[in-house]
């Protein structure tokens, strides 16, 4: 499966760990993400790979767009050929005729064995070898790969979850939707009905004027018309389910229309005077914090 650029949904939360090995050469890669606004790769290798610090950077952006990714390498050489014994033949040579001028200076004699001036300073040396940053870059290059591959399929494996949850919320959302449609005109009904009623209680067997009513009953629906909202509504859960199966880095978009839903949950629970639609629209709008909570862990 090609995942370096996906239209697949991922969440931002996953990890990856892969192990390459050649010949005394150990190299373990180690990647975890987590939610995060932007992509923030923070890396922590030996000194001997700070080199390759950009490289890695980006190899890993061709597979992340977003999340807060933390990346642990470490390397082993298993064998001490890394270190290199190294023999100072001038050194030597200027010990050997430091001891010739003293022997026929002072009239002394020159004992000096080759085993005896092999332990003076300087003559023999521990260096370091240096590897071959190329050799070495292919195995590190092999095992990020390795690694991020296996961070980003977690994370495909945890948005096909989330996918399917906010879906099944935004089925949950429409029925509530539907609700308050069904129930707007009977909201309107039971108003006229008690109105009818307060009057006649009011005035007794004095008649009001119809058209009085009738303009009490318009003011009050145009206060609690929730029309335009319910059709805003629908179009922003159908852009979001839309949105959901376009799949790709979509966390951002889906974020937006969150707070477009939240927005008019909130103007239908400031309109309504009625204990059922305040009821169902406060199920909606803790339909809405839950969905918006998952998209945060969406790339």
């Amino acid at each position: 499966m090609h995942i370096r650029r996906t239209f697949m949904i991922k969440s931002m939360t996953g990890f990856g760990r892969c192990e390459v090995t050649a010949g005394h050469r150990k190299l373990l890669v180690e990647i975890k993400s987590v939610n995060h606004r932007y992509l923030d790769i923070n890396l922590k290798l030996p000194k001997k790979l700070n080199c390759f610090e950009s490289s890695i950077r980006s190899v890993l952006k061709e597979y992340l767009e977003r999340g807060k990714t933390d990346v642990f390498i470490t390397y082993a050489n298993e064998t001490q050929g890394d270190l290199l014994l190294r023999y100072n033949e001038v050194i030597a040579g200027q010990y050997l005729a430091c001891f010739q001028q003293m022997e026929q200076k002072l009239h002394i004699e020159n004992d000096i064995r080759v085993s005896t001036l092999a332990g003076f300073p300087e003559v023999f040396t521990l260096e370091e070898q240096t590897d071959n940053e190329e050799e070495l870059w292919e195995l590190l290059e092999q095992a990020i790969r390795g690694a991020v591959t296996q961070l980003v399929e977690s994370r495909i494996a945890e948005g096909k979850h989330l996918s399917a949850d906010i879906s099944g919320k935004l089925d949950a959302m429409l029925s509530h939707v539907a609700y308050i449609e069904e129930r707007s005109p009977q909201i309107l009904a039971e108003y006229k009905e008690r109105l009818n009623e307060k009057v006649a209680e009011l005035l007794g067997d004095r008649q009001m004027d119809d058209a009085r009513i009738a303009a009490e009953i318009t003011i009050f629906a145009d206060k609690v018309c929730v029309d335009e909202e319910t059709v805003r509504l629908k179009s922003h859960i159908q852009s979001m389910k839309d949105t959901l199966d376009a799949g790709g880095c979509i966390g951002r978009k889906l974020d937006f229309i969150a707070q477009e839903l939240n927005r008019e949950a909130n103007t239908i629970l400031s309109k309504t005077t009625d204990i059922k639609t305040s009821d169902v629209g406060i199920s909606l709008k803790t339909d809405i914090e839950k969905v918006r909570e998952q998209i945060q862990n969406i790339e």
